[in-house]
């Protein structure tokens, strides 16, 4: 077993903030969508704008979303095919029975 604390702390606070349910639903619908505006997400969540954009602030500090401008709007995208893959997984339906 190799001890890499940078890896294995970098790994950790992408869990971290995912563990969010809020995170979690947005990074979910990103992923479904491809890319969105923060007003859009705060008319599907039901919340406030300024709670929506904490919790993109979040994800953008751990660099599992980026904000590209579009005039005066910013859609938010996934950056990370990482996470990607394992919201995919965790949201995957089992086949056993």
């Amino acid at each position: 077993m190799e001890l890499n604390l940078q890896k294995y702390t970098e790994l950790a606070e992408i869990l971290k903030t995912l563990a969010h349910p809020v995170r979690l639903c947005i990074v979910k619908g990103l992923i479904e969508k491809g890319e969105c505006n923060v007003t859009h997400m705060q008319h599907c969540l039901a919340m406030p704008q300024s709670t929506v954009s904490q919790h993109l602030q979040k994800l953008k500090s751990a660099n599992i979303i980026i904000g590209v401008r579009n005039g005066l709007e910013i859609n938010y995208k996934i950056c990370d095919q990482r996470v990607v893959q394992l919201v995919k997984v965790l949201f995957a339906e089992s086949t056993e029975n």
